[in-house]
């Protein structure tokens, strides 16, 4: 969501212009439900948990949480980093903290994209958000879902649009990757990423047309708001998006991932693709005119399968294996990851969720082998703040 009180990630391009090395920075906000130990089900004391939360003193002092659209979650938000390693410890430490928060009040968090019981939420008595639930009706009511937002720091907004042009036809393999959502009321929707098609519902979700310009870019929100479809600008909910506080390109195309191992997988990706695209920009090399409607299919293959089926090729457009498909998209951010020093970690990190599979996969697994979704809650808790001996 966006529009809540909560600040997003702030980033911006580090001081060493001009080196092979320069790293653009980078930050994160998960969105977690907040869930019963006991039934699983999703509880709405958001209000009671940040009321008794002290928010660390200071700029760039570590993650905060904040609240969200609906009563039954929070958002854990990242400071700027330069690196995957401070990014991960800063994720790792956000989740434990939002954690122990929540058993504070007597609850787990956990990073599930959907709830995998039958739930009915609770708006954030917000009057933005009250206005929300009457304009778009049962969209907003049952709009109780946890994305990823990956901010990523350019240098202008004519570098923001030049990004965005080149990196949509990739974007559905991050949401591939992320996908851990497979259940929907109770029932196994037959997506990995239901969360997907439930936010679809919103008038401004999804790709983006090439703009080719700041100037179009603004036209177009411009112009969106003025039919009074959206409240308000914080309502333009592409996949990816200029951000409107920060000098960044904001990602949101992904579910919330299961561990944060898969978190920073996802944003090690996401800087290699905006480097990636800012450096095609610099040389000349023109977006690849791919069609909107096309990018949309390809967002709902991966919704549909994850990593067990077919994707759509970013390249080509036509049905591929999921494995190779990413691996062509490594090919194409290989350059970018190697100059940051990222290389080793994101293909170390891609092999991993290869072979352990993504959230979705392991909530199905453990309905498989436990028979109820109450467990299936129960284990993503624990998973939300899991993180393997080295």
């Amino acid at each position: 969501m966006d529009g809540s009180g909560a600040e997003s990630t702030p980033a911006a391009t580090d001081g060493s212009r001009g080196g092979e090395r320069r790293r653009r920075t980078f930050g994160m906000e998960e969105e977690l439900l907040l869930v019963s130990p006991e039934t699983g089900e999703p509880v709405p004391l958001a209000a009671g948990l940040l009321e008794g939360y002290k928010r660390p003193a200071g700029p760039g002092g570590g993650p905060v949480l904040t609240a969200e659209f609906q009563q039954e979650m929070i958002e854990v938000v990242t400071p700027p980093h330069a690196t995957m390693a401070t990014l991960e410890a800063d994720i790792i430490l956000g989740r434990a903290m939002a954690d122990a928060e929540a058993r504070r009040v007597g609850v787990r968090a956990a990073a599930l994209g959907t709830s995998p019981l039958p739930t009915d939420p609770h708006p954030v008595q917000l009057r933005r958000f009250i206005a929300m639930t009457e304009e778009y009706g049962l969209t907003a009511r049952e709009q109780l879902t946890c994305g990823c937002h990956i901010h990523v720091a350019v240098d202008s907004d004519d570098e923001g649009v030049a990004v965005l042009d080149r990196i949509r036809t990739w974007l559905p393999v991050l949401s591939t990757l992320s996908a851990n959502s497979p259940f929907w009321h109770g029932q196994d929707s037959g997506y990995a990423s239901y969360r997907a098609q439930v936010w679809s519902r919103w008038p401004s979700a999804g790709p983006l047309d090439i703009l080719g310009s700041p100037e179009a870019y603004h036209q177009l929100v411009h112009d969106m708001v003025s039919t009074g479809v959206l409240l308000d600008e914080g309502m333009v909910y592409f996949d990816a998006r200029l951000s409107r506080h920060y000098p960044t390109v904001e990602i949101r195309i992904a579910d919330v991932c299961l561990r944060p191992r898969n978190a920073v997988l996802l944003a090690g990706i996401a800087r290699g693709l905006v480097e990636t695209a800012a450096r095609e920009w610099r040389a000349g090399v023109p977006p690849v005119a791919v069609p909107t409607e096309l990018v949309r299919l390809a967002t709902w293959k991966a919704s549909r399968w994850g990593l067990r089926g077919e994707l759509l090729d970013p390249l080509t457009l036509q049905p591929a294996p999921a494995l190779a498909v990413v691996n062509v998209l490594l090919d194409h951010i290989r350059e970018a990851l190697e100059d940051m020093g990222d290389l080793g970690r994101v293909e170390e990190l891609v092999d991993d969720v290869l072979a352990v599979g993504t959230g979705a996969s392991r909530q199905l697994e453990v309905l498989h082998r436990a028979g109820e979704l109450e467990a299936v809650v129960a284990d993503a808790a624990d998973c939300t703040v899991w993180v393997p001996a080295e």
